[in-house]
């Protein structure tokens, strides 16, 4: 069984205001992501958010910590509910392939450009609780080697929305002849 987890706990400071709600062809990207994750999934959840349309779970050990946060938080609840693995990804993932599950392939996996987008063993949780509270830095890169995770490459990159800007170029690019 996979959890899927929308990781929304940024500042999104680069996009200036907050780009979870921010639409693309009438749906904000956390709805998107969460619909996304959801086709692949038993049950979704957002980490870093209050409100959400799932579920909602707090990073872990607490706010501020980045992706790992979200994602720490979303392996300790796949542990707990007997979940094998945890589907991630950002809410700023534009769009992910349709066969993402059979590109990662089994548990530990990520997109080598995106690695927040990743499939993790839920046993993999007290590993990354170690490198939360250690001075190593707090970075996807650092977990996916640390767990011996595949990174992927795509041909297509999955687009990242981090400004304004990437949300209106991902927009030009999904109309007829964009």
């Amino acid at each position: 069984m996979i959890l899927g987890v929308v990781l929304a706990g940024g500042l999104s400071s680069r996009f200036g205001s907050d780009k979870a709600l921010a639409e693309l062809d009438g749906h904000t990207l956390l709805a998107r992501a969460v619909d996304g994750l959801a086709g692949w999934c038993e049950h979704v959840v957002v980490a870093g958010r209050e409100t959400a349309p799932a579920p909602t779970i707090p990073d872990w050990p607490r706010a501020g910590m980045g992706p790992l946060g979200g994602l720490a938080a979303a392996l300790h609840l796949a542990y707990d509910e007997g979940y094998d693995a945890v589907l991630s990804c950002g809410v700023d993932a534009g769009l992910m392939p349709r066969n993402l599950l059979a590109l990662l392939g089994a548990a530990p996996a990520c997109l080598e450009a995106q690695p927040v987008i990743g499939l993790w063993p839920a046993a993999a949780s007290p590993l990354l609780d170690s490198l939360l509270h250690g001075p190593e830095p707090h970075a996807m890169y650092r977990f996916a080697d640390s767990v011996g995770a595949r990174r992927v490459a795509l041909e297509t990159p999955v687009p990242n929305i981090n400004t304004p800007g990437d949300l209106a170029a991902l927009r030009q690019r999904l109309r007829p002849g964009g």
